[in-house]
């Protein structure tokens, strides 16, 4: 179970948005060729808290995992360049009190961190400043109170913070992707629910893996998760709370049930449902359990996905004899087509943001994840491969996670799937690492609001 961490503001600089008071300029809308040089000052801890630290978790020093949490995280965007620590001049614990700005300009630097790491009373309590090198002036200053066993999170929130502070975006390091983890030969997969950190540390597996299980997906507003499991070749769909491990079933369907995904407020999931060799959407309300059609065309109507505001759904159907994406009202009226590319368009995803809708398209026998705005237009594809599908949105709508599969030999064998991220420009491609195969990806939103 995740603890809370106590947050305390050592100083608030001023009450205009972070976004309007930007002194470092980093554009996180285009491919960033030049990544701002930022130095990360390894955290200081002082002998004392140390040792303490290091017989309770027999981790050497602090300061520097969580440093290097921070690094890892920032440089992983694309949109910033860690500079060598073999560069520094000054020391961490000088550094973090008053920084020699000459110094810092020395090697390029353009934003600075320092930090101090404190044990006290089997807690950690952790600081770290931001400083912009070239203006001379500290911009952030925060500190952080929580028990030893959270202080990767504690990486993964500075890492929001600064993230935010500099680009004026929201971060999305302090979250976690759920994920089908697969084993085995491709013919014979056993899969199981598994949930990570985003970037990859703390995997836990949810199932055992004696059932099929396919398609989890977060609620947006907490730790619950949705997903679909075969009972006995019964399709059936699953809440989970991850926190407390309680799950129960929403219901048993004697048809076909594909990808249930949450409403914006996480009050109803939404699904495709096969009956009669035809598939319509549906929801269905999670406290008072009414189902309720919404689709209902001789077409195969799939994949539904919610607006951010929950007024509009997004799908994809072969109404116009092929597979493409639609967008309708919540209660089924004013259905629109909005894509007209060649090739074939599924598993559509609305951004968090509202301004786009993510896709997997299949054309001339290659598979590619793209997006496009939400009445179709601007169509953007993003990168192709022999098999690939099930975007997923970062909280901030600015990264996506999907997965790719690789071809087998003549024999059958050599399969793979595997989970990659890869940001708005297209430029930042990365290979995200799993203990295991992994496939539909799902990312939460940030745990710490």
């Amino acid at each position: 179970m995740k603890k809370k961490i106590q947050l305390l503001i050592i100083f608030i600089f001023t009450l205009v948005p972070f976004k309007a008071i930007s002194l470092i300029e980093v554009d996180i809308t285009r491919g960033n060729l030049n990544p701002l040089p930022i130095a990360i000052s390894p955290l200081h801890i002082d002998e004392d808290s140390e040792k303490i630290f290091f017989e309770e978790t027999k981790i050497e020093n602090l300061g520097i995992e969580i440093t290097r949490v921070v690094e890892n995280n920032l440089k992983t965007t694309g949109l910033f360049n860690p500079l060598s620590k073999d560069a520094f001049l000054q020391k961490p614990d000088i550094a973090h009190l008053k920084p020699r700005f000459e110094d810092w300009a020395l090697i390029k630097a353009q934003a600075l961190i320092t930090g101090k790491v404190t044990i006290t009373e089997k807690k950690i309590r952790v600081e770290f400043r931001l400083w912009d090198v070239l203006a001379g002036k500290e911009i952030l200053a925060l500190a952080f109170t929580t028990v030893p066993n959270n202080w990767r999170r504690v990486g993964h929130i500075i890492s929001d913070k600064v993230y935010e502070r500099l680009t004026g975006e929201k971060g999305y390091f302090d979250t976690r992707i759920i994920y089908v983890a697969e084993e085995g030969p491709k013919v014979k997969r056993i899969k199981k629910l598994a949930i990570m950190d985003q970037d990859g540390f703390n995997t836990k597996y949810l199932t055992l893996g004696n059932e099929l299980v396919l398609t989890p997906r977060f609620n947006p507003t907490n730790q619950m998760v949705t997903y679909l499991s075969y009972f006995r070749n019964l399709p059936r769909v699953y809440l989970l709370d991850i926190e407390t491990g309680i799950q129960e079933v929403v219901g048993d369907f004697p048809g076909m049930t594909f990808a249930p995904r949450f409403s914006p407020d996480g009050k109803k999931i939404i699904m495709s449902f096969a009956s009669d060799g035809n598939s319509d959407i549906y929801t269905m309300d999670l406290e008072t359990r009414v189902v309720e059609r919404i689709t209902n065309h001789p077409s195969i109507d799939t994949s539904p996905s919610y607006s951010p505001d929950g007024k509009y759904i997004c799908f994809n159907s072969d109404r116009s004899r092929y597979q493409q994406i639609y967008v309708m009202k919540s209660d089924g009226s004013d259905v629109k087509r909005i894509s007209f590319g060649k090739g074939l368009y599924g598993t559509p995803v609305w951004s968090p943001r509202g301004d786009l809708i993510a896709f997997t398209k299949l054309h001339k026998g290659k598979f590619y994840i793209g997006v496009m705005r939400t009445d179709g237009s601007g169509e953007r594809l993003l990168t192709e491969n022999f098999y690939q599908e099930a975007p997923s949105w970062s909280p901030n709508g600015r990264v996506l996670i999907f997965y790719r599969e690789t071809k087998t030999d003549e024999k059958g064998e050599g399969f793979s799937a595997k989970l990659w991220s890869i940001d708005l420009t297209g430029y930042n491609e990365r290979l995200v690492i799993t203990k295991t195969d992994a496939s539909d990806p799902s990312w939460s939103s940030l745990l710490s609001k």
